[in-house]
């Protein structure tokens, strides 16, 4: 096996590959972006991607989110969690916080150290970078662009950079969801404890079509843990939901939600069902269970064998 991520080495998204079985003596390759870590899968350079996709501070990760959607289909076979905290790395000749003028970190850990920049380096400006790690790196550089970099403990000890300040973040105890994705193949079998990921296009715009999207999952019992809007691109009001819900497409309630989504949104995208990395096994009322499920469908079939 070999791992496409969103590189350098060091960003949040390698440890969460490094919790795969394997990975850690397996080729690891890092991606500028996530749109080419997908696309390394897709082209079959790498098996595997591992890219974020949602952040209890600041929701769902666009760049995957859209990435995911469109384009060849792909398939997400596990989710890792891994609990985000930052420090504040500085360029040499740097010894305090009213020295540093620039400041560059991933867009998503900025806005979850805002509030600490906002309050101990006011004066900086912020340049975003592709990733934690990248920005980290510059500081490394002969005539570094930036004073001052704000990445994860694990980069800034693997480069041995200078740690002015640790725990930078404003929200202690924030996590980030990553997924790892194949090109399609086996789904993992169910574990009683799963979620699955869709990707809902709105057949039309008009009152009640999201409703109506929505009743399919009401009607079996299935509960969704996550839904976002997101462009199509195409035109402006034009847009797809990216869902993920608690259950196995090898559930019977599931599978029959699938069954009336694909009725009313043909191009449902179905990107696979895999094990939570943390929750509650689903609360199924009995006229939804499996058992229900089943017993109804021979009773209408044994009404059509009369036919």
């Amino acid at each position: 096996m070999n791992y496409a991520y969103l590189g350098p080495a060091g960003t949040f998204t390698e440890s969460a590959l490094l919790q795969v079985p394997g990975a850690a003596d397996a080729q690891r390759i890092p991606a500028s972006n996530v749109n080419v870590a997908l696309s390394m899968v897709r082209e079959g350079a790498a098996d595997a991607a591992m890219v974020p996709i949602e952040n209890s501070v600041e929701g769902g990760v666009s760049a995957t989110l859209d990435a995911i959607a469109q384009g060849e289909s792909l398939q997400i076979v596990s989710e890792i969690l891994v609990p985000i905290t930052f420090v504040l790395a500085v360029r040499p000749g740097i010894d305090s916080l009213a020295q540093i003028k620039q400041v560059s970190t991933h867009g998503h850990a900025w806005a979850q150290c805002r509030l600490w920049a906002e309050a101990n380096i006011p004066g900086a400006a912020f340049t975003p970078a592709s990733s934690t790690a990248a920005g980290a790196l510059t500081l490394e550089e002969a005539d570094p662009p930036h004073d001052a970099a704000i990445c994860s403990p694990l980069v800034a000890q693997e480069r041995g950079l200078k740690v002015l300040v640790s725990g930078v973040e404003d929200n202690v105890g924030a996590v980030t969801r990553f997924i790892l994705v194949t090109r399609p193949g086996r789904i993992p079998q169910p574990t009683g404890v799963d979620k699955s990921t869709l990707i809902l296009p709105l057949p039309e715009d008009r009152p009640g079509a999201l409703m109506e999207l929505l009743e399919q999952f009401t009607a079996r019992g299935v509960n969704l843990s996550r839904i976002e809007s997101r462009p199509t691109g195409k035109s402006l009001g034009e847009y797809f939901f990216s869902v993920d819900i608690e259950g196995h497409v090898a559930e019977e309630r599931v599978a029959a939600a699938l069954s009336g989504l694909h009725r009313l949104s043909p191009k449902l995208r179905f990107l696979g069902s895999y094990p939570a990395a943390q929750g509650l096994e689903a609360s199924v009322d009995t006229h939804n269970s499996d058992a229900a499920f089943s017993e109804a469908r021979a009773w209408v079939q044994s009404l059509r064998d009369r036919v």
